[in-house]
């Protein structure tokens, strides 16, 4: 019974920060971020990191991500795919060298400085669909070409992190097997695989949920989809995210999709996605804010231009306007679960020193709440224009 009531202080103090910040004209999720951040260790210690807010928080993002999916335009994905690749590709690349030179200098070894700038290679888009969404921007060229290269980011650094622990014989496998190019083969055919469940399984299977006759059947056959490809895609060694986000893609082009929309948010928003934001939140403290200081100034720093700088001049190379290089480049700073979750490889295997693991998640937390606000006052900049 204790998480009934963690659970019922984590969806009053979202609802009320979340209100706060609206009226303010600013994201809801930042409020939403905050909670955490009030509620955990950092300040109240009132509910700390737990296996059941944990799960929440994972069930939370895969619906977002879900969401986000089926509010898409695949032909507007499709329009985009170079720009986005490109994005995504300096995005990863930025990050690896501006942090991970910045770390040998904070005298780190060098494997262990390369994995830094690794934990700071993807971005989690999640918040900043959720400001894309609250602000009506996320089928714009600078929405679709985040999303794009968000998803795309989220491959590339998961290779990245196969190669690394691949070639330097550190760390456990992040695939099914400890065979760097087997693993490939299981994440190719992966999207293989999607392509038939957008193409032919997707539409039949909701034809079929239609005709049972049990309440919600269509909700509960999407996000039988939903579950189930993020499920595969985490086996085959990718981010759940990114099967959750084509399972979102595949159930937008069904006659279903309105249905499933509507409930499926109501499913998310209600309980879930909050558990997600406030989780990011939990993880934080101020303990080493002290010993650290220089290197957390550093690394968040680095942290953020590394990634708008990496958005913003490769999407303007691509013809978008001054204004949209900004929400891109904006838009892809927060790192969110998905460093979170590197770091927390890291750490396991011990492929970087335990002493800064505090600070990391700190450095990690602060660019995902500075992300929002970027992209939101850009966002109000470009509607002002």
């Amino acid at each position: 019974m204790e998480f009934i009531g963690q659970l019922i202080l984590v969806l009053l103090m979202t609802t009320l920060l979340g209100q706060v910040f609206a009226r303010f004209n600013w994201p809801p999720v930042i409020g939403q971020l905050l909670s955490g951040i009030v509620l955990g260790p950092a300040v109240l210690g009132w509910i700390h990191v737990n296996e059941t807010m944990t799960l929440f928080s994972d069930i939370g993002v895969i619906l977002l991500m879900f969401l986000a999916g089926m509010e898409s335009d695949l032909d507007l994905l499709k329009k985009y795919f170079k720009i986005s690749f490109t994005v995504a590709a300096v995005g990863v690349l930025l990050p690896i060298i501006f942090i991970g030179g910045a770390c040998l200098v904070f005298k780190m070894k060098f494997l262990e400085a390369l994995f830094i700038g690794i934990v700071f290679a993807a971005t989690s888009v999640s918040i900043s669909v959720e400001v894309l969404r609250d602000t009506n921007q996320l089928q714009t060229k600078a929405g679709t070409t985040i999303l794009g290269a968000a998803v795309v980011d989220d491959i590339l650094a998961v290779i990245t992190l196969s190669l690394f622990t691949t070639f330097s014989h550190e760390g456990g496998k992040s695939g099914l097997t400890s065979n760097f190019y087997l693993n490939l083969l299981f994440e190719a055919l992966f999207f293989v695989f999607v392509w038939v469940v957008y193409k032919y399984i997707a539409p039949t299977f909701m034809k079929l949920a239609e005709k049972i006759n049990v309440n919600y059947s269509v909700v509960i056959a999407s996000l039988v989809l939903a579950l189930g490809l993020a499920y595969i895609a985490e086996f085959v060694g990718l981010s759940a995210v990114v099967g959750a986000f084509f399972g979102g893609l595949a159930i937008r082009q069904t006659k279903q999709e309105k249905e499933v929309n509507s409930s499926v948010s109501a499913i998310g928003y209600s309980v879930f996605i909050p558990a997600f934001f406030v989780n990011i939140g939990l993880s934080m403290t101020f303990a080493s804010i002290g010993k650290d200081f220089v290197f957390i100034v550093v690394m968040t720093v680095l942290g953020v231009l590394s990634k708008f700088w990496a958005g913003k001049y490769s999407s303007e190379v691509f013809g978008l306007s001054r204004m949209d290089g900004n929400i891109v480049g904006a838009g892809m700073v927060s790192r969110g679960e998905v460093a979170l979750i590197v770091a927390q490889i890291g750490i396991a295997h011990q492929l970087f020193p335990k002493d800064i693991y505090s600070s990391l998640i700190l450095v990690i937390i602060l660019t995902t709440v500075i992300s929002p606000i970027m992209l939101n006052h850009f966002i109000k900049k470009s509607q002002a224009a």
